[in-house]
């Protein structure tokens, strides 16, 4: 199977093929995720919360997303490669540009950045250094103080708004990829409809050009709790392997995320 790029990304949302993203943080379910089909794996620093026990993901350091990357790029041959960048790790573009040089080495093919306009410097100025970026909008894990904790965003029309514009601006800047969390479904897709690039939703909807979940809940084995947008495949098909083409497949064919996974 061809080895996934930006490229190929952008002309599975153009062919109308949906993308099936998970994440990941070690070399073996890399390599599972990655045999079984999956087209992104994302290093996130929802690590912090899913391997490290934290109530967030603040406390979550560069170093250590880059040493899970490393991890993750050993066994991961086809799919795309991904990682966060941690807390205030992009709070100035010199620093941006240090953090993701240290990721891009580890073995990602992109970073992540969360937020809006305040970012189209440090977007445009990782671009021009041969940095690709994908944006993260709608409930932003790293905001969670400012936001008052993991609430649904864009649910008033002002608020509506200013997401699309906000996603419109950071494509404008640059990014390749989009990644929509938290919002609601007609919203999504009012955004994926807007971008020319591919938007990947959680807890968005089933509109969105693709899926992602966090690797835990998705298999029922998160230690707090099972979010709304999240299915335990693994207590359907009570095998890791077969989990994985399951959701694969259900997002390939619209059948997930269903409305019970989705904000009105």
């Amino acid at each position: 199977m061809k080895k996934v790029t930006v490229s190929s990304l952008l002309a599975m949302k153009q062919k109308n093929e949906k993308i099936a993203a998970l994440t990941a943080y070690d070399a073996s379910f890399s390599k599972l995720f990655d045999e079984q089909g999956v087209d992104v794996i994302l290093i996130g620093d929802s690590l912090g919360m899913v391997l490290q026990g934290a109530d967030d993901t603040l406390s979550v350091t560069t170093s250590e997303v880059a040493y899970h990357t490393k991890c993750v790029r050993a066994g991961a041959e086809r799919a795309f490669v991904i990682a966060d960048m941690p807390f205030m790790s992009y709070s100035e573009p010199s620093i941006a540009y240090n953090n993701a040089s240290s990721l891009i080495r580890a073995g990602a093919s992109m970073v992540k950045l969360e937020g809006g306009e305040w970012l189209l410097e440090t977007i445009s100025g990782l671009v021009e250094r041969s940095v690709p970026v994908c944006g993260h909008l709608g409930l932003t894990p790293q905001s969670v103080n400012v936001l008052g904790g993991f609430k649904v965003q864009g649910r008033d029309q002002s608020q509506a708004d200013q997401l699309v514009s906000a996603a419109i601006a950071l494509e404008n800047a640059g990014i390749q990829l989009l990644v929509l969390e938290c919002v609601p479904a007609q919203l999504a897709k009012r955004v994926s409809q807007q971008l020319n690039i591919p938007v990947i939703g959680i807890g968005a909807g089933v509109d969105t050009d693709g899926q992602i979940l966090v690797m835990h809940d998705m298999l029922g084995i998160s230690a707090n709790y099972m979010p709304k947008f999240s299915k335990n495949y693994l207590q359907e098909t009570g095998d890791i392997r077969k989990s994985v083409a399951s959701y694969i497949e259900e997002v390939k064919s619209l059948s997930f995320p269903g409305k019970e996974h989705t904000f009105e």
